[in-house]
């Protein structure tokens, strides 16, 4: 053995000795109607506190490494102050339990379950957490996850005076997976983070389902979005992969990209409405009504560049399928945009984005791009698909034998003077389009796809079920 070797053993052992705990972990059972403060002072080091069902009054703080875990039926249920569980050590953890009853102060950030900084690899797991201010809130908790939970926030509150269902701030590393979330103000908001993970979380009745604010090198991935204002809004963050997710009926916006750089969106898929071969995504409430509830007046908070003329509602479906304001060297490949007002508002302010192989399907109006630079949506011989691009492909080769240019100069007019739209029908305006038509170099600068798709490069995407634990059946679910 060499010296090395034995001084790494050997290393190992004492730091082993100084770390092990002065006695032996333990799982322990609380009964309800007790003193849980005082459990979580007798505990030791690593024990384990089941809680037996019935309510065990809160509020209660974790100040050391131990697990609080719920029998079938037991609560915790808050004095209507402050946050109802706060974990304060590293890897302290709280599952299978149900959590309501926090204050309702925002500046105090009440929440179900607060982790604060000191509480590295925290886990909140299998939990229903409800009628809190927010849910959960990771603050400055490192490598913590938040897993299958459901939450359901606050609805008797206007939007602004809600919270989160999931908070981030500045916790590098942290999960957030497989949770279901329902009502409040949005869904996840994350600040000042980075190399977090939100993967397979589905959000109803929020205003944002997933709303990212300076946070870096980071996953969105699998989730999906029903009735919410706009189901992801990525601001002021680099380097991110939006990939897999889902935006069904929300009011304004699918996706949401302001001053979002470098990014990677793919295999993303917005529908304007509720597609009618849905499965029942809502045991409670349509969609239209998730919705409605997701509204409640105006937000102090809601500084997403808004269009009230292209806004969607429950009847006409999304404003806008995806939104790209001073967005660049972003790619976006392999989504699915059906059914909005707008497909894509694209402003001048984003350079150096590539758009290819994506599905543009059935939207009023396709494109809205109000620049006079020309973008070629085309990348690597290979553009996107457009259902209104009447065109043919003669040689078989699956691209369109003419360019597709969505917009004209008459589009450009009726975007700077509405009252336009009353001549749209008049001989004038028909020969108008006709010669840009057979002259294009009478075409404005703006969007032209050089090699449109002439199908679809994808099978229309069929909505995911719920996942079973997600189902509002889900009550105090044995963590696993």
């Amino acid at each position: 053995m060499t010296a090395r070797l034995t001084w790494s053993l050997c290393a190992g052992f004492v730091v082993a000795l100084a770390t092990a705990s002065p006695a032996q972990a333990a799982e322990k059972s609380v009964p309800a109607g007790g003193d849980l403060q005082l459990e979580v002072a007798a505990a030791a080091e690593g024990d384990v506190l089941v809680l037996q069902p019935g309510i065990h009054a809160g509020p209660v703080r974790l100040d050391k490494r131990i697990t609080l875990q719920g029998k079938p039926g037991a609560i915790i249920e808050g004095n209507g102050t402050g946050s109802v569980v706060t974990i304060l050590a590293a890897e302290g953890s709280v599952q299978g339990l149900e959590v309501r009853g926090s204050g309702r102060d925002l500046e105090a950030m009440d929440a179900g379950i607060f982790v604060e900084r000191t509480a590295a690899r925290a886990v909140i797991a299998a939990n229903r957490i409800e009628n809190n201010l927010y849910g959960v809130y990771l603050h400055g908790a490192p490598e913590s996850v938040v897993e299958r939970n459901l939450i359901i926030g606050l609805r008797d509150v206007r939007t602004a005076e809600a919270g989160n269902g999931i908070s981030v701030w500045n916790a590098p590393g942290a999960k957030v997976l497989g949770n279901r979330i329902l009502y409040g103000r949005d869904g996840i908001f994350v600040i000042t983070s980075r190399r977090n993970l939100f993967q397979g979380n589905w959000f109803e009745g929020v205003r944002f389902a997933v709303h990212y604010m300076y946070t870096n090198d980071s996953e969105v991935s699998g989730n999906v979005s029903i009735g919410s204002h706009a189901a992801l809004a990525i601001m002021f963050s680099d380097r991110l992969v939006i990939r897999g997710n889902w935006s069904v009926g929300s009011r304004d916006h699918g996706l949401l990209f302001n001053f979002a750089n470098n990014a990677r969106i793919e295999d993303n898929v917005v529908f304007g409405r509720l597609p009618e071969a849905s499965p029942d995504v809502s045991p409670e409430a349509s969609p239209a009504e998730l919705s409605a509830a997701a509204g409640g007046g105006a937000d102090a908070e809601d500084h997403v560049p808004r269009d009230e003329s292209e806004a969607g509602d429950a009847e006409a479906g999304t404003g806008k399928c995806v939104f790209i304001y001073n967005a660049n060297r972003n790619v976006f490949r392999g989504n699915w945009f059906e059914d909005c007002a707008v497909g894509i508002h694209f402003t001048a302010g984003s350079e150096r984005n590539q758009l290819s192989g994506n599905a543009f399907v059935s939207s009023r109006t396709q494109v809205k791009y109000v620049g006079t630079r020309s973008l070629d949506w085309s990348s690597g011989g290979r553009g996107n698909y457009w259902s209104d691009n009447a065109s043919f492909d003669l040689n078989g080769d699956g691209i369109a034998d003419e360019a597709y240019r969505p917009n004209d100069i008459i589009d450009r007019i009726v975007w700077t003077y509405p009252v336009a739209k009353l001549l749209l029908n008049s001989p004038g305006i028909q020969v108008i389009r006709w010669a840009q038509k057979q002259f294009p170099a009478l075409t404005p600068g703006g969007v032209v796809d050089t090699r449109p798709l002439i199908k679809p490069p994808a099978p229309r995407p069929v909505l995911p079920d719920l996942p079973a634990w997600l189902s509002l059946s889900v009550h105090n679910a044995e963590a696993g």
